[in-house]
C-alpha cells in the first residue's frame, strides 16, 4: 500500500512563511509527477503546484512568485515553500503523487490526507 503523508501546516500571520513536506511510503516503482493542490473552506480543491519527474513545474497564478515546489527523488518527498502569505491561503493543502506501482504499469494518483495552513493574525 502507497501513503502521502504530509507535515508543515499550522498558523503563520501575514506575511510569514510556511514549509509543507510530503513523503511518500510504501511498496512502488517509482513516482512521476508529484505536487500540491488546496481547498478553502467552501471553495472547490484547486491545484497549487505540480512537478514533474522531469522537472517541468506549474504553478497556479495565484501562488506565483510566492510558492515553490521542490522534489527529492532519493527520499520519495516532495517540498512547498510558501512566502509571503496571505489569509487567501488560508486552507487545506493535499499532497499527490502519480505512482508507478510495478515496472510497466500505468501510474495511479495517490493523495494524502491533508495538512491545514492557516494565515491570520
Amino acid at each position: 500500500q502507497v501513503q502521502l503523508v504530509e507535515s508543515g501546516g499550522g498558523l503563520v500571520q501575514p506575511g510569514g512563511s510556511l514549509r509543507l513536506s510530503c513523503a511518500a511510503s510504501g511498496r512502488f516503482f517509482s513516482l512521476n509527477a508529484m505536487g500540491w493542490y488546496r481547498q478553502a473552506p467552501g471553495k472547490e480543491r484547486e491545484l497549487v503546484a505540480h512537478k514533474a519527474l522531469g522537472g517541468n513545474t506549474n504553478y497556479a497564478d495565484s501562488v506565483k512568485g510566492r510558492f515553490t515546489i521542490s522534489r527529492d527523488n532519493a527520499k520519495s518527498t516532495v517540498y512547498l515553500q510558501m512566502n509571503s502569505l496571505a489569509p487567501e491561503d488560508t486552507a487545506v493543502y493535499y499532497c499527490y503523487a502519480d505512482v508507478i506501482r510495478r515496472e510497466g504499469y500505468s501510474g495511479m494518483d495517490y493523495w494524502g490526507k491533508g495538512t491545514l495552513v492557516t494565515v491570520s493574525s
